[in-house]
Parts: C-alpha cells; structure tokens; sequence
C-alpha cells in the first residue's frame, strides 16, 4: 500500500492509476508521493535516527501550514495540502502515515502482535481511508479496510524480512512469537529458514488470513466500480502472495509475483469487482 526504496512500478500491490476519474488521479499520485518521500527517509540506511525523525517533523510542519516552505523541491507536499483543503479531507490522513515512519526511524520493538497491527493502522491503514474518502465512500467501509491494509503490510514485512533486519536493523515479528518459536533476531539473516523460522511464518500468515477474510467484506461495500476493482485485484494478488510466501523459502529466495500471477490475479480480480453486488449502507460519522 515498502523497502528497498520500490517506486510504484515495483511495489506489490501498486495503485492502478488508469482506473480511477481523471479528477482525483493528482490528488492520488501527490499522497503516494508524499508517502514515498517519507518512507524514503525513514529507510534510508545513511541518515542517523534523529535526523530522520526531524525531516520527518518538517515534511509535517509544511504539510500542515506550520513551517513555510519556498523551495521547488517539496512544492508537491503544498500542492497535497491544498487539494486536501479543497476536498475537506482530514490532515490525519496523511499525517497518521508520519507517526509509523517516525517509530521506524527508532527501530520501534513490537513485543506483541497487537503492537503490530497498531503500528500498521498507521502505517498502511490511513492510505486505505484516503482512497475511500477521495472516492466519496461511505466511512462503514474504513474497518474492513484497515484489516486489508494491515494484511497487506505484514505481507510486505513478511516479505522484507531479511532485508529490514541485515540492512535497516528492524524486526517486524513482536517477541511473543520470536520467544513461541525459540528465535533470535539473528536467525532472520541466515542463508535459509529453519524450522521453527518456518512455523513462525505460518502463524504470522494464518493470522494475516484472517486480516484478509474481514478485508473480504469491503467490495460489497464500495459503491465506485473502478475502485472495487481494484480492491478486489488487491486480494486476489495478497492471497497469491500468501500461497507463495507459505510454499516457498522467504530467507532463501526473494518471494515474488511472476508475470503470470499477475495476469491471474488482475483478470479474477476485474470479474469479481464486475460481478459484486453492492450492499445498501446508511451513513455512518
């Protein structure tokens, strides 16, 4: 909705521009800009934790008028802000995003899996809201939302494993598990798995699934044709990503969607948004 500084060709699951209107396409592509440009300080090896953490109190202040800014470089976090004023979106949707980056920045330890999940309803959730909230949905559609979001980013740290703890010294697994299966962080850089590495992966991803099956509910909801569709694609290529995870080696190998996931996961992904029925919602605050 992470690592190794992906553009939005390269991330999992990116945002299918070419479905949405026209109208919200710059507001959506100035909110995963502003997005990368804070996950970019955040992951960025080179800078020490204090410096990122007041860039990323400076993109903030200038996100929301308190620091003003002249230069051309962050002229799109402005123009984010400006477009959010227009269409009277609440700044948190943007800024909530600020406080998961800034606690990856200290190398926040997860003790529980509790402590994750909140972690990722900041991390992942407010990006979910927001294209609801551009797309005028109704806010009974946030929950099942923010459990697709949350899944969809334990996916990618499940993922990034390696890489977030050799190179970025994160660990994205709470110690309640760590301590179930007997690891030590040390045990997320090894060339392989081993077999309590791989029991601890099943029980992230049977707790991911059932993130997915509360997610499951949100394309009934969703009154925008375009961005049903891409929910549904989204969980199709998440339950994609799951089987690979589960089947293959994640020490081992760089799990990855091939050319043919793809393919599958967009075409059952497309009928499926075509043939969902939408349910009648009354609004709710």
């Amino acid at each position: 909705m992470k690592l190794r500084h992906k553009n939005k060709h390269q991330e999992n699951f990116p945002v299918g521009m070419m479905l949405f209107d026209k109208e919200i396409r710059k507001i959506v592509s100035d909110y995963y800009r502003f997005a990368r440009y804070a996950d970019d300080i955040a992951d960025n090896p080179h800078l020490k934790p204090q410096n990122k953490v007041e860039k990323l109190y400076e993109l903030e202040e200038i996100f929301t008028g308190k620091r003003n800014y002249k230069g051309q470089k962050l002229k799109f976090v402005q123009s984010l802000k400006e477009e959010f004023s227009q269409k009277n979106l609440p700044l948190n949707l943007a800024t909530d995003l600020l406080i998961a980056f800034r606690k990856d920045s200290l190398g926040f330890d997860y003790q529980t899996w509790g402590q994750l999940v909140d972690y990722c309803k900041y991390s992942a959730a407010p990006v979910g809201k927001f294209m609801l909230a551009v797309h005028n949905e109704n806010p009974s559609t946030y929950l099942p939302a923010t459990s697709l979001c949350v899944a969809l980013q334990i996916v990618n740290h499940i993922q990034d494993i390696k890489y977030d703890m050799s190179l970025l010294k994160r660990l994205y697994i709470p110690s309640d598990i760590m301590q179930k299966y007997h690891l030590q962080p040390q045990d997320l850089t090894k060339e392989k798995s081993s077999i309590s590495m791989q029991k601890a992966v099943k029980h992230i991803m049977e707790k991911v699934q059932g993130l997915i099956k509360e997610g499951n509910l949100l394309p009934e909801l969703i009154k925008s044709l375009s961005l049903r569709i891409e929910v549904c694609i989204i969980l199709s290529l998440t339950n994609i990503m799951i089987k690979k995870i589960l089947k293959g080696d994640i020490l081992a190998q760089e799990i990855k969607l091939s050319h043919l996931d793809w393919l599958r996961g967009t075409i059952s992904g497309i009928c499926k948004g075509i043939t969902t029925k939408q349910k009648t919602l009354s609004y709710k605050e």
